[in-house]
């Protein structure tokens, strides 16, 4: 679920309590409940407590991190994914058959049912679905409910009466909620007004025979009514709130603090304000008005305390009208992601020119958190840069294995960069017209032939799934095995997706597209949308590879490319010809050269590094004075690879 879950309510009497969070990727301090528990503060995981034992659910991208941040005297990693480990309602299921099948062994009357805590402000309301599901299979498979006339026997109930168990705990050292102010999105990079967004919902809440329209996510309102924040979440231009769209209203709920600018208050004049904590109880009486309310909604994407108080027969339960829209980017929002990357190129230049110069030439090692701050301070000389788009990972020899690694200066895990060992830097930038994400793995010494065989290896995945042209609706997982196909030769793999979608000067997290293995995800690539292109390899303890850039998707024949963002009818077909969709790079830094094992490229390889390196020179060289540092760097990392003679 992108966006953040909201809230402050959970259980007070429970047999399992189970605390995210697993669903927004970044969150404000206050609403980190699950890091101020278990000390794990990476940006998916899930903690479950019982009587006896404590437990943390996260991805292979975090399996490094949680192992060095839990008290193993307490708590148990699940690794999510792995063979043999069970998801989290899968699990509670089996733990509701063992629990009843205890009260059955002592020959207890009351088989009461196990009680599971939620907060059902911080969880999404699909996960209580799969949950109350798994009970219930739990159930069928005891042959508890074969006599349709007999009382319905549970073995697992769900209890979200209650107020959160960990904020008591927390107590006054709980960081105040932000109330960071709204800012309006300008329409020279929103490319359409809140008016016409907002005509296109109720075309299609007519369709749905909806009557109301509830958009949950931060970056979902956001969008939808062209304003955007700073402080509210760290790295994601978005405010706390929610935002329902009917045939005659369109209402944000808010903290006022954030609509108090007048300029704002204008901009949203057409929009009834409310308080944040009204939300519910709206929804719940819209429902309860007589006569065929319909409330849409994404269950996928909204916390359980909304789904809750909309009826079945209230409910069309679909993906929303913006999460289309906002990830098929229109003519101004692709201007400004291509203007962003080629800025972000510039200071990227900048950066490298000093870092190069620091440990080749100085011969100074500089750590991690150095090489953080110096980069962010390059990219917030560009124009119109607001904060990073993420927590730079800077990550040194071994430490660039942990994939969403953050270097800290008081950490013992922070390590220096020199000669000796590579670096992979993931970063990005927070542009009032775009944002930006790319991975560079670079190394100013000697590398190890084994290292540059493995980069060697991601170079290729990553070139192969750039130049891959394929037909319109292709799902993403279609594609993942052009990414990874030289490392399965060498029987390598890494355990992250390929490719992720971009918002618009927004979160660099965007869905419901991406690139990766999971197969369940049939999310098509369409004309407009931006997706990052990101193999990678890593040797625990040794190292880690990646190489990143974004790409912009679209035909492969211009007469092609009518914005289908701009034309609600532009995918619909005009002829009988079956349309091909290419990438196109939006990306414009320099990958480096002297890491890479020419015997293994092939020509055709070769020739795209050096068209690449070309359009990088011609787009960035502009932004950098004659002579600079920065030039002078940018210029030999562009210059044509050095091939060996057939």
């Amino acid at each position: 679920m992108d966006g953040l879950v909201h809230g402050d309510h959970t259980l007070t009497h429970t047999h399992t309590y189970a605390s995210p969070f697993a669903t927004p990727e970044y969150v404000p301090d206050a609403y980190m409940r699950r890091a101020y528990l278990t000390g794990f503060k990476g940006s998916a995981g899930t903690a479950v407590i019982t009587a006896d034992d404590a437990f943390l659910w996260t991805d292979s991208r975090y399996w490094n991190e949680a192992t060095s941040s839990l008290d193993a005297n307490h708590w148990t990693l699940q690794k999510s994914g792995q063979a043999g480990t069970k998801t989290i309602p899968k699990w509670l299921g089996a733990l509701a058959t063992a629990h009843y099948r205890t009260h059955q062994a002592a020959n207890n009357d009351n088989k009461a049912p196990l009680v599971v805590g939620m907060d059902p402000y911080v969880h999404a309301a699909s996960f209580a679905k799969e949950l109350q599901d798994a009970f219930q299979q739990a159930a069928d498979d005891l042959n508890l409910n074969e006599n349709s006339d007999a009382p319905l026997v549970q073995v697992g109930v769900l209890d979200t009466s209650n107020a959160n168990l960990i904020d008591p705990i927390w107590g006054s050292d709980r960081p105040a909620v932000p109330a960071s102010p709204f800012r309006i999105h300008p329409l020279e990079y929103a490319g359409w007004s809140v008016a016409e967004k907002v005509a296109k919902i109720r075309k299609q809440m007519q369709t749905k025979k909806a009557t109301l329209a509830v958009f949950c996510t931060l970056d979902d309102v956001a969008y939808l009514l062209n304003v955007r924040a700073t402080g509210d979440v760290d790295t994601c231009p978005i405010g706390i709130a929610y935002a329902t769209v009917s045939m005659d209203e369109v209402t944000l709920y808010c903290n006022p603090l954030k609509v108090q600018d007048a300029t704002v208050q204008e901009h949203l004049k057409d929009v009834s304000l409310k308080p944040y904590d009204d939300v519910v109880a709206d929804i719940a009486a819209h429902c309860a008005t007589p006569t065929g309310r319909k409330v849409w909604i994404d269950k996928a994407r909204a916390i359980y305390a909304l789904s809750s108080v909309i009826p079945e027969k209230c409910l069309v339960n679909a993906q929303n009208a913006v999460t289309p829209m906002k990830a098929v980017k229109n003519r101004a929002e692709l201007q400004g992601m291509r203007q962003a990357h080629i800025v972000d190129g510039a200071a990227m230049a900048k950066f490298m020119a000093w870092l190069e110069k620091t440990i080749v030439q100085e011969g100074r090692a500089v750590s991690e958190v150095e090489i953080d701050e110096v980069l962010t301070g390059c990219r917030a000389e560009q124009p119109g840069f607001t904060e990073v788009s993420f927590p730079t990972i800077a990550g040194v020899g071994p430490n660039a294995a942990i994939i969403h690694y953050r270097a800290s200066a008081d950490s013992d895990l922070m390590k220096c960069l020199d000669k000796e060992n590579p670096i992979l830097i993931d970063s990005g930038g927070q542009y009032t017209y775009g944002t930006t994400d790319v991975t560079r793995t670079w190394h100013f010494g000697e590398p190890a032939a084994e290292f540059v065989d493995s980069y060697t290896r991601v170079l290729k995945g990553h070139i192969g799934l750039d130049e891959m042209i394929y037909p319109e609706n292709t799902p993403g997982f279609a594609l993942d095995i052009y990414a990874r196909r030289w490392l399965w030769d060498a029987g390598k793999d890494y355990g992250h997706g390929t490719g992720h979608g971009v918002g618009a000067a927004l979160n660099v997290h965007e869905g419901p597209h991406g690139i990766s293995p999971r197969w369940a995800n049939t999310e098509v690539l369409k004309n407009g949308m931006i997706v990052s292109n990101e193999p990678g390899y890593y040797e625990d303890g040794n190292y880690g590879i990646r190489i990143e850039n974004l790409l912009e998707i679209l035909y492969v024949k211009p007469e092609h490319n009518v914005e289908s963002a701009e034309d609600d009818d532009a995918d619909a077909p005009n002829s009988t010809e079956k349309k091909f969709l290419k990438f196109k790079k939006l990306t414009m830094i320099p990958i480096q050269k002297n890491l890479i094992d020419i015997g293994m490229m092939s020509p055709g390889e070769l020739d795209w590094i050096d068209a690449y390196h070309e359009e990088v020179m011609e787009k960035v060289s502009p932004l950098l004075e004659a002579d600079s540092p920065a030039m002078v760097w940018l210029t030999k990392s562009c210059e044509k690879i050095e091939r060996k003679d057939c």
